[in-house]
């Protein structure tokens, strides 16, 4: 008997869904459907699939959770915090013999993204580390601000976006998070904040025991480096500062700084004490995207928040050469988008555009262009950097869009049982796991927790290292499991879909903004 298959859908044409094979496990999904991109850890089946020339994440979950996380997902989008893009929940689904299967979870693929573990070709170096955590701060900070304890932080949970220098973090799995109607209390985010650091030490004790971590890198040391940059982000945004009446300068030195870190105030609060000798001011709600919003209003490019810093830095220069001083800035930028950036993206041949996307590619082309400068003592022209950038460095990268075809047929492997194939959705010779997965650490025992793999290996040279800490570590994991809600499901918000959780979602979208 044929299952009434049911679908869920954002997307305005859903039926391309139908054409999947829903009725086959989705680890016996063929391999013409599949996309060979890297994957990170999950605690579920996750597969990667080609769906009319896009790239979807297939996840194999229970009912409640897939609905759960479909509709936080479509809110944190709406809130526009950076998260991946549901399309869609599928239930009802079953074998053509009657064996009911489970539901599934599709989101859309974050193109130019990367899990951590794919961002790096032998060795994850000090400063690697130190950025993929600086980017995670940035994130929490942002989901914090909008009031989501997320209880599961991890790299693992993250995807990464190279930009400008830096990375952009995005949120893949809010299986276990909530929103809070009234914000977040210090004790909840200072928990998710350790949540952050355990799972942090145990992902890279686990790249340690692979040989994929770099001798210099101690994981506690980076695992403690979120707390410090998470704090200092979180006090800037949100401490009061309080300065003499005469000091009022301050006043816009304050929302500078925050301009720089890529934040915006919406309001701010400014009082003066009784007998009016000095000034305390408080932000009242920051919103991520100072540069990229500033990018998007002058050009229509949409780019990550560094590389639309150093796009404007680019224009800003443009504006002050020649007769343009003085020139309307709108004006300037449209001349700059079709006489500067535009050529250079034309300029990039067809068979190498998805080796990075344009924002990101502009600005490498002007580090080239600086480095080329430096070298030869001499203003190199753009037009000759470029050429130079297209041989010597782009030819030579990966593609980080989305590239997917038909895989190549599987080696023959040894059978393995169906709770390891649920955990890594692949076979140790298929030729999607990229060779991290072959470390010695995803070769030995494994141990479950908080949905994630700590080798025993791994944790094993970790305690020679830091044996009272490993210990810590442990009893923290332990006895965090089940207390990731704290405020409990009654703050849960806007994905219930009722008219409250409806008016106070846009109540504090009339009130926030965060991207």
């Amino acid at each position: 008997m044929v299952s009434a298959l049911n679908i869920t859908s954002t997307v305005a044409d859903p039926t391309p869904l139908l054409d999947l094979p829903w009725d086959l496990p989705l680890e016996l999904w063929p391999d013409d459907v599949i996309a060979a991109l890297p994957k990170g850890i999950s605690r579920h089946l996750v597969r990667f699939v080609n769906l009319g020339g896009t790239v979807i994440a297939v996840k194999e979950t229970t009912e409640d959770l897939a609905r759960h996380e479909y509709d936080l997902l479509r809110t944190l989008e709406r809130l526009e915090l950076p998260c991946v893009e549901p399309v869609a929940v599928i239930t009802n689904r079953a074998t053509a013999d009657g064996e009911v299967l489970e539901p599934a979870l599709v989101t859309r693929h974050l193109r130019f993204s990367l899990p951590y573990r794919a961002l790096f070709s032998q060795t994850l170096r000090p400063e690697t580390a130190v950025r993929f955590v600086d980017a995670l701060a940035v994130l929490l900070a942002k989901l914090h601000i909008a009031g989501f304890f997320w209880g599961d932080v991890s790299l693992s949970n993250t995807l990464f976006r190279r930009d400008a220098g830096s990375f952009a973090a995005y949120l893949v799995d809010a299986e276990t998070g909530v929103l809070h109607e009234a914000g977040l209390s210090e004790g909840q985010r200072e928990h998710d904040l350790e949540i952050a650091r355990v799972n942090i030490a145990g992902e890279l004790f686990d790249l340690e025991s692979g040989g994929r971590l770099d001798d210099a890198i101690d994981p506690i040391r980076v695992a403690d480096g979120i707390v410090t940059a998470y704090r200092s982000l979180w006090t800037e945004l949100t401490a009061s500062e309080s300065f003499p009446e005469s000091e009022r300068w301050r006043i816009a030195r304050r929302v500078e700084r925050l301009n720089d870190l890529g934040f915006d105030v919406d309001e701010i609060s400014v009082r003066r004490d009784a007998d009016g000798s000095r000034v305390r001011i408080q932000p009242k709600v920051v919103d991520a995207g100072h540069h990229s919003r500033r990018l998007l209003r002058l050009t229509g490019l949409d780019a990550g928040e560094n590389q639309a810093r150093r796009l404007l830095n680019d224009l800003d220069a443009y504006r002050t050469s020649g007769d343009r001083v003085g020139r309307d800035e709108e004006v300037v930028a449209h001349e700059w988008l079709v006489r500067v950036f535009e050529p250079i993206t034309r300029a990039i041949p067809k068979d190498l555009r998805g080796k990075l996307e344009p924002a990101e590619l502009f600005h490498q082309l002007l580090e080239h262009r600086w480095y080329r400068s430096q070298e030869e003592d001499r203003n190199v022209p753009l037009a000759e950097a470029l050429t130079s950038y297209i041989d010597t460095v782009l030819r030579h990268r990966r593609d980080e869009a989305t590239v997917y075809g038909p895989r190549r047929a599987r080696s023959p492997s040894p059978p393995r049982s169906s709770t390891s194939r649920a955990r890594t959705g692949a076979t140790a010779s298929d030729p999607r796991m990229t060779d991290f997965d072959h470390s010695p650490a995803h070769e030995a025992h494994k141990v479950v927790t908080r949905g994630h793999r700590r080798p025993l290996a791994a944790l094993g040279r970790a305690s020679a290292r830091h044996p009272v800490v490993v210990l810590v570590v442990w009893g923290i994991v332990l006895g965090a499991a089940g207390a990731f809600a704290l405020g409990g499901a009654g703050d849960r918000r806007c994905s219930s879909g009722s008219a409250t959780a409806s008016r106070g979602c846009r109540a504090r979208r009339s009130r926030v903004r965060i991207c």
